[in-house]
């Protein structure tokens, strides 16, 4: 006879015990009065109010009554070993508790940002020549004025030393004409004035000879009157002639100076020209950093308006946020700030350094830079962070753990408080500043009244509670626990 096994299970759960009926029948010689002892029917029946009842049996014939009688006869002395379960009491919830207090919490603006560096340089030449070599390479650090490349630059340096000769010719030229001896018209205008001097004088003479002649009465009154005419005469005459004579000084002698300088000054600044170009061909570094790009190579062409190379100052790195406007209105300049990168690195602080004080009209947002230290340049530009802000600092708030925050069926924020009695109440708050471990409540719940912080999900208004005490494990993990294991042995009873 094949071996054959079945199971009938008959289960009742009550709300103290479980109870279970097996039956399971599988060959067996055994002996039977009156029926033989080949393929007999041999049966044996247990119980227990944990492993319920099992019945043996040995013979294929005798399935349908062994389940018969297990399924019906035993049912009923299983059902009369299962004693009816007593009416449990309302359960009560265990919780944890926490007071609502006095304190200070900080005001914190979050955001996501990209990180820039402090200074970046696109070093772009100004003139166009071949590259003759280059003196750093990507990822070296360099310093303010550092030489990083030079170009090709014999045709410049050849002008320069043209227009240093031509500089050299115009000052010898000056210095020429700043010497030089009077002009021709001069010399003639001082000799008018000379003549004109000498002519003055005669008639000086005439006058005082001709007045005293006619004080004395040797000498008419009409001769004196020509000898004053005669003198103002040679007096307008000498004065014309001097006037002429130092114009001629003036004028001639300075344009020629002037002219001379101006020739300097044009050789002076073609031989800077030429200078700066000698300059270009050099390529330094505008401050101090490192080289993250150096996109040419020795002998290859550059041009004006191409980047030769890229410096980056990353000793500071700056995160530029694009913030919403209602979350800028509390930022200020030097506000403390906390930048965690997104790779899970270390987070680093920093300060707020520029808050637009204009919103980009495309996003109405508004632009904050945070500024932080980057030693060991583990920060690199183009990383993702987020950075946290701490706008202000509210002193004598009323502060709950975040855990108590619960939401109700209308939306609403609430929390469940505990009284004397053990009874938990629920209150609508309103939430105001947030760190990661407290909130602030500005209404709804006073200081020291107690929150529920562990166990208040799904807990109903006026729930009977039990406040665990610290470090006691909630009984709702007991239960599933034991469930879980219960669970694992009727599985494996059923292999």
């Amino acid at each position: 006879m094949s071996t054959l096994q079945t199971r009938c299970e008959i289960a009742r759960r009550a709300p103290l015990q479980r109870c279970r009926i097996e039956a399971r029948l599988k060959p067996r010689p055994t002996y039977v009065p009156g029926r033989g002892t080949a393929n007999g029917l041999h049966r044996s029946v247990f119980f227990t109010p944990s492993r319920g009842l099992r019945c043996e049996t040995a013979s294929r014939t005798a399935l349908r009554v062994l389940l018969r009688f297990a399924c019906s006869g035993l049912l009923g002395v299983t059902l009369v070993a299962c004693k009816k379960a007593e009416p449990e009491p309302a359960p009560v919830a265990p919780v944890q508790v926490a007071p609502a207090i006095k304190g200070s919490i900080r005001v914190i603006v979050t955001a996501d940002a990209v990180l820039y560096p402090r200074e970046q340089a696109n070093i772009v030449p100004k003139v166009t020549a071949p590259v003759r070599r280059f003196l750093v390479n990507r990822g070296d650090h360099v310093k303010q004025g550092q030489l990083l490349a030079e170009l090709e630059n014999r045709d410049l340096v050849a002008a320069a030393q043209e227009s240093r000769g031509q500089f050299a010719q115009a000052e010898s030229n000056y210095r020429s004409t700043a010497g030089a001896v009077v002009p021709e018209q001069v010399t003639k205008a001082q000799s008018d004035v000379a003549a004109a001097r000498e002519s003055l004088d005669a008639a000086r003479k005439l006058l005082d000879n001709r007045e005293q002649l006619f004080k004395e009465g040797a000498l008419a009154r009409k001769l004196v009157d020509e000898a004053q005419v005669a003198f103002a005469q040679a007096k307008a005459q000498y004065d014309t002639a001097l006037q002429h004579m130092q114009a001629l000084q003036s004028v001639g002698r300075d344009e020629q100076i002037k002219s001379a300088a101006g020739q300097v000054e044009a050789a002076r600044g073609r031989y800077d020209a030429t200078q700066a170009q000698v300059s270009y061909s050099q390529i330094r570094s505008p401050f101090a950093g490192v080289v993250t790009d150096r996109p040419l190579y020795p002998g290859e062409m550059a041009t004006t308006g191409t980047p030769l190379m890229t410096v980056m100052d990353v000793s500071k790195i700056v995160a530029r946020i694009n913030m919403a406007g209602d979350q800028a209105k509390d930022v200020k300049v030097g506000n403390e700030a906390t930048m965690t990168p997104s790779d899970g690195d270390m987070p680093v602080t920093g300060k707020v350094i520029v808050v637009s004080p204009a919103s980009d009209p495309n996003s109405t947002t508004v632009q904050v830079w945070v500024q932080a230290d980057n030693p060991g340049e583990r920060l690199r530009a183009g990383q993702s962070v987020h950075v946290s802000i701490v706008a202000a600092t509210i002193e004598s708030a009323t502060l709950i753990p975040t855990t108590a925050i619960l939401p109700n069926a209308e939306g609403e924020t609430i929390v469940l408080v505990v009284d004397d009695k053990n009874i938990a109440h629920e209150k609508v708050v309103e939430i105001g500043a947030r760190e990661p471990a407290m909130v602030q409540v500005t209404s709804g719940v006073e200081p020291g009244e107690r929150v529920i912080t562990v166990g208040g999900v799904g807990l109903e208004d006026k729930s009977r509670v039990r406040v665990m005490k610290p470090g006691e494990k909630s009984t709702r993990d007991t239960e599933e626990t034991k469930d879980t294991k219960e669970t694992k042995d009727s599985k494996a009873d059923g292999r």
